[in-house]
């Protein structure tokens, strides 16, 4: 799974609800910023890490060129100056640390050689860490985006149950209010009718 980049991160888009009022645009925001500081980090890490690996892989190469061109000299020049003062042959051996010194140059490119190795290992380790963190905060981001979704999706159902008690509720008063106005006209014209009666008698 590919790691996202900065801009994937400050140009993502989220889907708008209707109810928002268990949605903090705050805390989110400052969670996107956590997001891209992080992914930014782990770019830069890995940026440093493939510079050491370029500078480890010519010193390699420099050291094995050097190899080549000094491993001779000291073969020709020690054997020559060590043999002329002593005619006796005891000092013949001395020739014998002439590959020993020019085995010190064959160590060299072994160690750094090892070096690279170390420093592939630890930029795969990065790299892997750097993914499974990168996973993990999308992971998080997704969950922490489901519940936020959830919370309004709760907010807006109890809104809307309340909404229907209060319509309840309401209706009931209007029907309560219609029936009285059709009681208080039934008995005004009753009233009426009387007064008129006694009026005409």
């Amino acid at each position: 799974m590919a790691l996202l980049s900065t801009e994937d991160v400050l140009n993502k888009t989220f889907q708008s609800v209707k109810f928002r009022e268990g949605y903090d645009q705050v805390e989110v925001d400052e969670f996107l910023d956590e997001v891209v500081e992080t992914i930014y980090a782990l770019q830069v890490e890995n940026t440093e890490l493939k510079q050491k690996l370029e500078a480890a892989q010519l010193r390699v190469e420099e050291l094995e060129g050097s190899e080549s061109g000094s491993a001779p000299a000291p073969v020709v020049a020690e054997p020559v100056e060590e043999v002329k003062p002593e005619p006796e042959p005891e000092p013949e051996p001395a020739p014998a640390p002439a590959p020993v010194a020019a085995a010190a140059p064959t160590s060299t490119p072994e160690d750094a050689t090892s070096m690279l190795a170390l420093a592939q290992r630890v930029h795969d380790e990065y790299v892997r860490d750097g993914r499974e963190e990168g996973e993990r905060i999308i992971a998080e981001a997704r969950e922490e985006g489901s519940k936020i979704v959830a919370e309004a999706e709760d907010k807006r159902d109890s809104i809307l149950n309340q909404l229907d008690v209060d319509r309840g509720m309401l209706e009931g008063k209007i029907n309560e209010l219609k029936s009285f106005e059709a009681e208080y006209r039934t008995r005004l014209r009753e009233q009426l009718q009387s007064f008129l009666s006694e009026v005409a008698n």
